[in-house]
């Protein structure tokens, strides 16, 4: 045949128009899968796919298969379009075309399973091969969409699957949440493993997590000439392992239909869960076409709020445990305080509340009686240097127990008295306050410290064996024998006292010559008793007066003055009744004891049984001069005058 030059570059172009054709054909044919006829189909993506979907299954713009969004107890289903021939048919097969076996098949897919939580999923999904799309009647969660309560483990469903379940369900006996099975019309696996695979270097188990997010590779592999199917797991873009996950004889050729379609099937059950299909293979008679990875589309990106369903339950549970363990402990806290801080208190002290102190207030004061603020500790208790937090006021408390059955009300009737007393030779008591079994005292601080820093007794001795110290003339006589202090030794100080004030002498004066004692020795004792027994006790009181004072009131004072240095303590009047002498509320004898004798005689006897000389010590102050009458006048200034005559005034 001969064509002219025109017509054979025309025939050319007409070739070439018909191969462009024929590849589109075949390509379109590769993107959607073929048609009924075809044997192979491959999905590299599923953007412009003509699979048929149903229930939550969709294709998102960028081509992933998703076929299970976060709605709880949902389903979803994606087919493959055209149904595939299972069955080869035999020579010898009747017409009308009986099956003799299910052929060889294989299908590869890459999926990824993305949990709202890393240690839970919802349901999982599954490859399936059924006779019809129509899967209305199936139910989600356990069921995975493919079975429902009524027709599960029936021979009549004709379902082969391949299950990629999270979750376990003890009714179908799975091994554990995560694990692959092979399921033949029912969801009791004929076998099953936990998700993983073999490395082909070393042959060792590696564990995956199947909704961990992350994107792996199924391998499915039928054998109708050995009737047995391989399943083989690995992590997307890893090569198929050589030994595949599990290895199960089973003939399909009962189970399948001729004709059946093949698809994915996924379902969520209370927890929130995405099934994605990012590619998929299929081939009868032969190995899959394999995946091109970098053809497929791309997960998101793992979700940031991903967390354990164990923190979920967890951290609410811990937070209301912590909020609830806050909660006690303030409490508790509060009433540990409240209780530390409690205080005795009753309804007949309400006269005294300005004289009450808060507890509390001596706890801040005192930094809740810290050891470095101890000032000092006696018999009675323990004393504290403080400041008060309201006035910035120094003070000293002190700590000492009771026993609130026992006179409590006049006790504090008298503190509070006490309190009202100010003078400035008497530390002034501010208040008090009660709590529990003590009793706190509030008194003004001395910086220089109280009597008992600078009189009485070796510091830190035992009160036992300490000698007899003092100041001569205010010690009474029996404490030379007896080394105790005793109320009646308290009087007799009272007394020398009184009369050293009203007298303006010392109890004992040395130097010059006097009346009263030896080698110029004046004890003031037997001189005013000798002013008594001459009839002129009141011309006794301090002659820098110069007569201007009550000689009634004066003759008063120096009486109660020798009748409280009596020597002997017996004879001795309480300070109740030295009370009553000066409010007139009793008269004073007329007369001392016949006991009392000269002071001199009793109290200095260099031989007086166990009276240590040694530890006496005598006033500073000299005598200047003595006067034929007896009375003298030592060194000082006005101020012991206008205290005398304050006394004798006041008493």
């Amino acid at each position: 045949m001969h064509l002219k030059p025109n017509s054979i570059v025309s025939f050319l172009v007409l070739l070439q128009l018909f191969h462009v054709l024929v590849r589109s054909h075949e390509a379109a044919a590769a993107a959607t899968g073929g048609g009924g006829d075809s044997e192979q189909f491959m999905y590299e993506g599923f953007a412009g796919a003509r699979l048929d979907l149903d229930g939550m299954a969709l294709v998102e713009p960028d081509g992933k298969l998703m076929l299970s969004n976060v709605t709880s107890q949902l389903k979803g289903h994606a087919f493959h379009p055209a149904p595939l021939r299972f069955h080869a048919l035999s020579a010898r097969a009747p017409r009308n075309g009986t099956a003799s076996a299910a052929r060889s098949f294989s299908t590869t897919f890459v999926f990824a399973i993305a949990a709202e939580y890393v240690t839970v999923s919802g349901n999982g999904l599954a490859f399936f091969v059924a006779p019809s799309k129509n899967m209305s009647a199936a139910l989600p969660s356990q069921f995975l969409g493919l079975f429902n309560s009524g027709n599960i483990g029936n021979a009549s469903n004709h379902i082969f699957a391949v299950e990629l379940d999270t979750i376990i369900n003890p009714e179908f006996h799975d091994i554990n949440s995560n694990h692959v099975g092979v399921d033949v019309n029912g969801l009791v696996s004929v076998d099953s493993k936990p998700a993983g695979y073999y490395a082909d270097d070393t042959g060792e188990f590696k564990n995956l997590t199947l909704f961990s997010g992350a994107a792996m590779q199924v391998w499915v592999d039928y054998d109708g000439g050995a009737m047995g199917i391989n399943v083989t797991l690995a992590p997307a873009e890893v090569p198929k392992p050589r030994q595949p996950l599990l290895s199960v004889p089973v003939a399909l050729s009962s189970v399948v239909t001729d004709e059946a379609y093949v698809g994915f099937s996924s379902s969520t059950g209370p927890h929130k869960t995405r099934h994605y299909v990012l590619g998929w293979s299929f081939a009868l008679d032969g190995p899959a076409p394999p995946l091109d990875y970098t053809k497929l589309p791309k997960l998101p990106r793992a979700n940031a709020k991903r967390r354990s369903m164990l923190l979920k339950v967890v951290v609410p549970v811990a937070t209301s445990l912590i909020v609830l363990a806050v909660v006690i402990g303030a409490s508790l806290h509060i009433w540990h305080r409240r209780r530390r801080h409690a205080e005795v208190r009753e309804d007949w002290e309400v006269e005294f509340g300005p004289h009450r102190f808060a507890y509390k207030d001596l706890v801040r004061a005192t930094r809740g009686f810290d050891g470095k603020r101890l000032l000092g500790v006696g018999g009675f208790g323990r004393v504290y240097r403080g400041v008060l937090p309201a006035s910035g006021t120094e003070v000293a408390v002190k700590i000492v127990s009771h026993d609130a059955k026992q006179g409590m009300r006049q006790f504090i009737a008298e503190v509070v008295s006490i309190g009202r007393l100010r003078h400035r030779n008497v530390v002034p008591l501010l208040g008090y306050c009660r709590r529990r079994g003590e009793l706190l005292l509030v008194y003004d601080y001395m910086p220089n410290g109280s009597l008992d820093r600078w009189l009485l007794y070796d510091r830190g001795a035992d009160p036992k064996t300490t000698r007899v110290v003092g100041t001569m003339g205010y010690l009474a006589p029996e404490l030379a024998h007896t080394r105790r202090a005793t109320p009646a030794t308290d009087v007799f100080a009272f007394g020398s006292f009184v009369l050293e004030v009203v007298c303006g002498r010392r109890p004992i004066e040395h130097g010059g010559t006097g009346d009263g004692g030896d080698d110029g020795q004046l004890v003031l004792a037997d001189w005013v008793l000798d002013r008594w027994h001459k009839g002129d006790i009141a011309g006794a009181a301090d002659a820098r007066l110069c007569g201007d004072y009550d000689r009634e009131k004066a003759a008063l004072v120096l009486k109660l003055g020798l009748l409280c240095s009596q020597p002997a303590p017996g004879a001795r009047p309480s300070m109740r009744q030295v009370v009553q002498f000066l409010d007139g509320d009793a008269a004073l004898p007329p007369e001392l004891a016949p006991t009392y004798r000269s002071f001199t005689t009793l109290a200095i006897t260099p031989s007086a049984d166990g009276f240590d000389s040694s530890a006496v010590s005598c006033p500073s102050s000299t005598v200047t001069s003595v006067d034929g009458g007896g009375s003298s006048v030592h060194s000082g200034d006005r101020a012991q005058e206008t205290e005398t005559r304050s006394l004798i005034e006041t008493l």
